[in-house]
């Protein structure tokens, strides 16, 4: 008769006796319950763990392509000035979503009651402020309404704190680049009134970034009719360097310096990226502890059971359904626990912001805090192709586990266990 799987009814029958735990033989299952606990804790463990470094990985990245854009578009000598015409090209490229003109320049502000603080300041036209979504819907006071003019300027949460201001306030910016006189450079410096305070979320936006309309910035930076860059939004954030390569085709011939978000932040984003691999390698030292329980339960398993492979295979079962029964039995273990690590998980991804609520309520102390990690919730986006990987590492190392325990069955001579008994 046709074998249906590779397991034969036979061979799953006395898999699950041995799994089951007569008296006398608790230690060797009490071994198995720790082992399938061990793995599914290390599973769970490592899908939150990637679940939440990759939240973490999207909602920075949104926010900072959402505050920068994708690419940066300059000129060689790092002037713009036919500026406006460079960006309605680039808006009628069919890959861009959005060109908005900068003037960038370090700053240092100060208040009338001596408090003060870098930043950048960045000149911008105020309807395309308007259009940038992470500014324009993360108001905390204030309105972009007023900002207009030569005296408006807009400032983050964070910086408004250090500054101890408020909107209507006035605030001094102080450039570095002072003007030359007969007494030597003297600093530029101009009071500006403050229309509106955002918070996007991260403290180098919201303490290090200051908005002034493009012709003020222009004015005061001493840049007339000119920007640094002109940043560019696309419509695919992935297809950053096609999107590079099609405003190069357009602009052939032009000396553009162009630099796409990943170039720009290469070294936070591998930061980012070293630090989910290391904690990929450390917590799956948890499912290879598990493992390695899963052989001493199998070996001792073998050793108990000596004298009934030896009537086994007295009986006329051959050494290779020995080495399927004990097989059977380690992935069984391996296989539910990875099984309970997922659910454990998916479970715990779903609900991870009510756990937290839960744990400060229970404990009265604040965890993940905003301050520290920019975020107000702690996110989780799950990757099926993390989840995958975790499901193969957990079943794969059980698997690897049993190969040992089960060729040493295998390999029982009945004449000697018998003897032995």
């Amino acid at each position: 008769m046709a074998r249906t799987s590779y397991f034969s009814a036979f061979e799953r029958m006395v898999a699950a006796r041995y799994l089951r735990a007569p008296r006398g033989e608790g230690a060797v299952s009490l071994i198995a319950g720790f082992s399938l606990l061990g793995i599914a804790l290390g599973v769970g463990t490592l899908i939150v763990v990637l679940a939440v470094m990759g939240g973490f990985r999207q909602e920075l990245l949104g926010r900072i392509l959402a505050v920068n854009g994708h690419l940066g578009v300059a000129s060689a000598d790092e002037s713009l000035r036919d500026y406006a015409a460079v960006a309605e090209r680039l808006r009628a490229l069919p890959e861009v979503a959005q060109a908005t003109p900068i003037l960038e320049g370090q700053v240092l502000l100060t208040t009338d009651a001596g408090a003060s603080a870098g930043g950048l300041l960045r000149g911008i036209a105020p309807a395309d402020l308007r259009a940038r979504a992470i500014i324009a819907g993360n108001i905390r006071a204030g309105s972009l309404a007023d900002f207009e003019g030569e005296d408006a300027i807009v400032i983050g949460t964070v910086l408004a704190q250090r500054l101890d201001v408020g909107v209507g306030d006035r605030i001094t910016v102080i450039s570095p680049e002072g003007r030359t006189t007969v007494f030597g450079t003297v600093p530029r410096l101009k009071p500006y009134r403050v229309a509106a305070i955002f918070e996007v979320g991260m403290q180098d936006y919201d303490g290090g970034f200051l908005f002034l309309p493009l012709p003020a910035a222009q004015l005061f930076l001493q840049r007339p009719g000119m920007v640094n860059q002109i940043e560019v939004h696309l419509r695919d954030p992935d297809g950053a360097r096609a999107g590079a390569a099609a405003i190069r085709q357009a602009f052939a011939g032009h000396q553009l310096s162009i630099v796409d978000w990943q170039a720009a932040n290469t070294g936070f984003f591998q930061i980012v990226e070293v630090q989910r691999n290391v904690m990929f390698l450390i917590l799956a030292l948890i499912i290879l502890v598990a493992a390695f329980n899963i052989i001493s339960s199998l070996i001792m398993l073998v050793k108990d059971k000596g004298k009934d492979i030896a009537i086994l295979r007295t009986m006329g079962v051959g050494s290779g359904a020995i080495l399927r029964i004990f097989l059977l039995c380690g992935a069984a273990v391996g296989g539910f626990g990875t099984l309970a690590g997922l659910g454990l998980g998916l479970a715990i991804c779903t609900n991870l912001e009510t756990i937290r609520q839960a744990l400060m309520r229970a404990t009265g102390t604040t965890i993940f805090d905003p301050q520290i990690y920019f975020l107000t919730r702690i996110p989780a986006v799950v990757d099926p192709w993390d989840v995958a990987q975790v499901v193969g590492l957990g079943f794969g190392l059980s698997l690897l586990a049993t190969l040992y325990p089960s060729w040493r069955a295998a390999r029982t001579d009945p004449v000697e266990a018998l003897r032995n008994e």
